[in-house]
């Protein structure tokens, strides 16, 4: 069957072991996508509405899509762990590396990319995505 990690609960930054920095600043750490469902989303300062064409949405869904690895069943692997963020967040596991130069917001921005949207040349932050949606 599919690999399965159990994931801390709530790490902080005194449980960050020199070894862990280092494989992620290194490309030496795995992925996991932590996906939430809404049931309801809120436009803010954290959250911006996307227009997007019908081409667009299939382009950004495929880029999604693309980022999990798959069990032999072609469904994307779930982590189970006791880690909760809340009863509508889930992890699976995913595709590529993490490090400091390639982080969430660095593959949020790709996603952007990939839908035709504005987006930083590169960004570590979120500062550099949201700045072209004020």
């Amino acid at each position: 069957m599919g690999r399965q990690r159990v994931l801390p609960r709530h790490p902080t930054w005194a449980d960050l072991k020199f070894s862990t920095a280092f494989k992620a600043a290194f490309w030496l750490s795995e992925s996991a996508m932590h996906c939430t469902y809404y049931e309801k989303m809120t436009v803010g300062k954290d959250c911006v509405r996307l227009n997007l064409t019908h081409q667009q949405y299939l382009d950004f869904i495929k880029f999604i899509n693309d980022k999990f690895d798959r069990g032999q069943n072609g469904k994307p692997i779930l982590i189970k762990t006791d880690a909760v963020y809340g009863k509508n967040d889930a992890f699976y596991d995913a595709k590529g590396s993490f490090s400091f130069l390639d982080t969430c917001n660095t593959w949020s921005n790709n996603g952007l990319k990939a839908a035709g949207q504005k987006a930083a040349l590169w960004t570590p932050s979120d500062f550099g995505i949201f700045q072209h949606y004020q």
